[in-house]
């Protein structure tokens, strides 16, 4: 007469793998889960009307620009950590600048800067290391009387250049 040894159940090798599919699947579920919890969409605005209703003043902005003739030119220095611009246009343009970097996702690593240029225009501005990414430059005023968008795709574009009438 045989024997046949018993082992107990979880000694097998065969119940543990047909347990690990799950397994993996309820632990990537969890981790799905959370990221969708702890880190919230920041592409979803909450107040679009209010945004959409502020369009036609920031279509006035742009038709100011493009009444000044106003261009502007951003270039990045990685090396010095050094961001320098050029404003031109048809009329002399006196004060303060706000440049505006917004990253294409994350909002928090958005940059403000508010710059003076000399009397040719030229300015500059130290600045941490620019991230690789698609920025949306915005230029306007200290007074926010006109203003020139564009996009800028650093370091694939080493300069980028804002004129009136081709922001859109």
């Amino acid at each position: 007469m045989q024997t046949i040894s018993a082992t107990p159940w979880y000694r097998e090798r065969w119940p543990w793998l047909l347990m690990a599919g799950p397994a993996i699947v309820l632990v990537a579920g969890f981790g799905t889960a959370w990221l969708a919890f702890a880190q919230p969409d920041a592409l979803v605005v909450g107040d679009y009307y209010k945004r959409g209703k502020a369009i036609n003043q920031d279509l006035r902005r742009d038709r100011a620009a493009a009444t000044l003739g106003a261009a502007v030119t951003l270039r990045y220095d990685a090396a010095h950590g050094v961001l320098q611009g050029r404003l031109s246009a048809a009329v002399p343009l006196h004060g303060a600048l706000q440049v505006h970097l917004a990253h294409a996702t994350q909002p928090e690593k958005d940059l403000r800067l508010l710059v003076r240029p000399d009397d040719k225009g030229d300015f500059a501005v130290s600045l941490p290391l620019l991230e690789r990414s698609r920025w949306t430059v915005l230029v306007e005023d200290d007074k926010r009387t006109w203003r020139l968008e564009g996009q800028w795709l650093w370091p694939a574009q080493r300069t980028a250049s804002l004129a009136s009438g081709q922001n859109r």
